[in-house]
């Protein structure tokens, strides 16, 4: 089951948020960033979770709880301490009996006490969590190092991902939208024998990078000739349309290049395929998902997860589940299909202009034990702001 939040849910009192003053960042978007949040931040009673009776409620509660603090197991003389009501161990052993043959708990070992499976992390998610606000200064932190002026698109973003991984303990991504701004500036710089990068600057600020196979021994002045010929026909022109005036032009006038320049621009231009609408993904903090790696079929699990994230089709995937997405989305374990493994959670949300359309998508990736009351506003207030500040 997969299931989209508006954040948050608490007990108690009536939200009361007001916009903070961010430097660099105009009053009026800082006031529709804090007055959009504040709005999805409403509060309601004590969340409870169906099927279950309070005190099997409490007893999970408190199990993802210790669980998500310190990744233990909890037995039942910890929990008879714990638990907001008062209940002996003997009867508490019988509920997590009863707990642990419904599938939401189980025990690493014999000795042991219990831990929260896949089904029983989800449970709590959707019946038992419960969401804080974001203070206001961790919210102006936010929004103000998204703000700052004089950085690329693709920088913003990337502190966006890093930010994100710093908050959460985990990965952080972010899935930058692909451009359609005008091309600036195309540039090849050589890497050695046979391998040439190409750096793509787009109008809005945007930096892209792609590694080309070039024959063997081309000489520089080659690649320069290819960059200049290009650049002379970026004026005002989409990568789509470059690619197809290019393409056209060099059809017509066959003379204008020597073959090996020509073949250089025809790479170049062919490293951005039309089929690459789902943009870039820029990961930050990946050394956090081996934080509890403690056996070798977990590393291979990561290996591969690693590997995954690199793919075009994980880059689609994200943005099919930003598209039909209207809030923050949480999948643990192998519920989103990105990955089929257990033991990792991932928290996405849309990142939405002013007209609501997808410029993006905002998320954390870590182990299931990841703090999801924390993190789960973190990822909805940053795409709040990212979508602004890119809408």
């Amino acid at each position: 089951m997969r299931r989209t939040l508006n954040v948050g849910r608490r007990q108690g009192r009536s939200s009361a948020f007001s916009p903070v003053p961010i430097s660099g960042l105009p009053d009026e978007l800082a006031s529709a960033v804090f007055s959009d949040y504040a709005t999805r931040m409403e509060f309601s009673p004590k969340p409870t979770a169906p099927g279950l009776d309070p005190r099997a409620a409490a007893v999970l509660r408190e199990i993802v709880e210790q669980y998500v603090e310190t990744g233990e197991p909890m037995g039942s003389r910890t929990l008879a301490r714990r638990l907001p009501i008062a209940l002996s161990p003997a009867t508490i052993r019988n509920v997590m009996a009863d707990l642990t043959d419904a599938g939401l708990l189980f025990s690493p070992h014999t000795s042991a006490g219990r831990l929260p499976t896949d089904r029983g992390l989800r449970l709590f998610v959707d019946g038992l969590l419960q969401f804080g606000e974001l203070p206001d200064d961790e919210r102006e932190a936010i929004t103000h190092s998204l703000a700052a002026s004089g950085r690329s698109l693709q920088d913003t973003l990337a502190d966006a991902s890093a930010m994100l991984s710093g908050l959460s303990q985990a990965a952080g991504l972010v899935l930058a939208p692909k451009s359609d701004s005008a091309v600036k500036h195309i540039e090849f710089v050589p890497l050695g024998v046979g391998r040439a990068l190409v750096v793509l600057v787009n109008a809005d600020g945007r930096v892209e990078n792609r590694v080309i196979e070039v024959p063997a021994g081309m000489p520089p002045s080659a690649l320069t000739e290819a960059a200049n010929y290009l650049n002379t026909h970026t004026t005002g022109r989409t990568l789509a349309e470059l690619r197809r005036h290019v393409t056209d032009e060099m059809a017509a006038d066959r003379g204008e290049l020597n073959a090996l320049t020509a073949d250089v621009v025809a790479a170049g231009l062919a490293t951005w395929s039309d089929a690459g609408r789902g943009g870039a993904l820029i990961i930050r903090g990946q050394g956090r998902l081996l934080a509890d790696v403690t056996q070798i079929e977990n590393l291979s699990a990561i290996q591969v997860l690693f590997e995954r994230l690199e793919t075009q089709e994980t880059i689609m995937r994200l943005l099919e589940l930003a598209e039909s997405s209207e809030g923050v989305r949480i999948f643990i374990g192998a519920e989103s299909g990105f990955f089929g493994m257990s033991g990792v959670s991932m928290v996405v949300a849309p990142a939405r202009n002013e007209a609501g359309g997808i410029v993006g998508a905002i998320g954390v990736i870590g182990p299931t034990r990841i703090n999801y009351g924390r993190i789960i506003p973190v990822v909805d207030y940053t795409a709040r702001v990212i979508g602004r500040l890119l809408g």
